[in-house]
């Protein structure tokens, strides 16, 4: 395995890394102030000015949809491999992807629609939301199951003539707080008495249409990531043409498997990127402080955790670049076991290494005169989003065992709340 970054993807790291230095560090706390000031006003979900206004700068610097694999409609698009390092960066601010066009859920949608639509489907919805001109949601996880078993999913979608018809609620849908949200992609059931993994299916549905009810936003330890958002969503006798349906009936399994890969390692990548902005923060605050007559950084503790925190940030992404590589080279399927221990060591490894930063900002830290807070809040949540530790973990054993049993077995990597 060659991890040696090409010379296409070495200046494309140059032109990003410049451009968060000019344009994304300097504006995190114009951020949150510009959100303060719309939540003052009565409304918090408005898109900020900020982010419309950098897209375009994004977008002149060649430094758009990267997160897209080559296609006709994304001749820009890169390899896992080649978008790691990229998504990495990004990831050091939670808003920065965003201004790419490369954030969740939109990216997983769009190679959701890219993969599985029609061509008339693509037109409607892929061509904006490779623009930036609208925003999606993902409406999988259901507040009345246990989501982390996707088989358990309540949500309706029933043939009547020309249209199928939807009734459910669904929550932790992120981006549907949003205005700019014209579209959902809905997984629900088709045939309850069909086998097991084949009673789901997923379903464009425009985010008007008539019987759709955002309840409520979910705040995430006191963050309500507005103007973006995690929201509780009704669907009441919605109804669409039949041909919304992605791929036919019974295939919900199968466009997850293809969707929840590449979200899972987009994640990964991004928390590398937050652990290491949390590790920089830390060195630079330690050795800022005089605590007992030395310099803070002085201290042996904080080299033990300055120590670990590198080592634990070099191992994950190791791990994610080969999982990105066999994604490349052998597939989601092949690669199933690094995708499944690369959403359990990231997440973990970025809360540890941002909960040392956190510590060493002392009050400062949990407070939001530093975005470690913030940071955490995101980081704790991925233990859960697109499938909670345990079941990565329970694949991961299974796979593990199958390796070396007399009667192997396939296992099939989990399925569960996907953002």
């Amino acid at each position: 395995m060659d991890f040696d970054y090409t010379p296409k993807v070495k200046a494309l790291q140059a032109r990003l890394l410049a451009f968060m230095d000019e344009h994304i560090y300097p504006n995190e706390r114009r951020f949150f102030e510009e959100i303060a000031a719309n939540r003052a006003k009565g409304n918090a979900w408005v898109p900020t000015t900020l982010i419309e206004e950098l897209k375009p700068k994004a977008r002149a610097a060649g430094l758009w949809n990267l997160f897209l694999p080559h296609s006709p409609r994304a001749p820009e698009g890169l390899s896992n491999l080649e978008y790691a390092p990229l998504c990495e960066i990004m990831g050091r601010v939670p808003w920065a992807p965003e201004v790419f066009n490369c954030s969740a859920p939109d990216t997983g949608n769009m190679e959701t629609l890219e993969r599985y639509a029609s061509e008339a489907l693509k037109d409607r919805w892929l061509e904006p939301l490779l623009r930036g001109e609208i925003r999606s949601a993902f409406l999988m996880t259901e507040p009345e199951v246990a989501s982390s078993d996707a088989t358990n999913i309540q949500c309706r979608i029933e043939r009547q003539g020309d249209e199928y018809v939807i009734n459910g609620r669904k929550w932790w849908s992120s981006g549907a707080g949003d205005p700019r949200c014209a579209v959902y992609i809905v997984m629900g059931k088709t045939d309850p008495e069909a086998p097991r993994h084949a009673q789901q299916s997923m379903i464009v549905v425009p985010a008007n249409a008539p019987g759709i009810r955002v309840i409520r936003p979910l705040s995430v330890f006191g963050y309500d990531d507005a103007p973006h958002g995690h929201m509780e969503v009704v669907l009441e006798n919605v109804r669409v043409p039949a041909d919304h349906i992605l791929l036919g009936e019974g295939r919900g399994f199968e466009i997850a498997q293809g969707r929840l890969g590449p979200g899972r390692i987009h994640h990964c990548m991004r928390s590398i990127g937050a652990a290491e902005r949390a590790l920089e923060l830390m060195c630079k605050r330690l050795q800022e402080r005089v605590a007992f007559g030395k310099p803070v950084a002085a201290q042996s503790v904080w080299h033990e955790r300055i120590a670990e925190s590198r080592c634990l940030i070099e191992q994950a992404r190791l791990l994610t670049l080969k999982a990105a590589y066999m994604m490349d080279t052998v597939g989601n399927k092949v690669a199933k076991a690094e995708i499944a221990m690369i959403k359990v060591v990231a997440p973990n490894m970025a809360c540890q290494v941002i909960d040392w930063a956190i510590q060493a900002h002392g009050g400062g830290g949990v407070s939001d005169d530093f975005p470690l807070a913030y940071a955490y809040a995101n980081q704790r949540t991925l233990r859960l989003a697109d499938g909670p530790d345990e079941v990565h973990r329970n694949a991961i054993a299974k796979l593990e065992l199958a390796r070396h049993s007399l009667h192997p077995k396939e296992v099939d990597m989990p399925i569960t709340r996907g953002c």
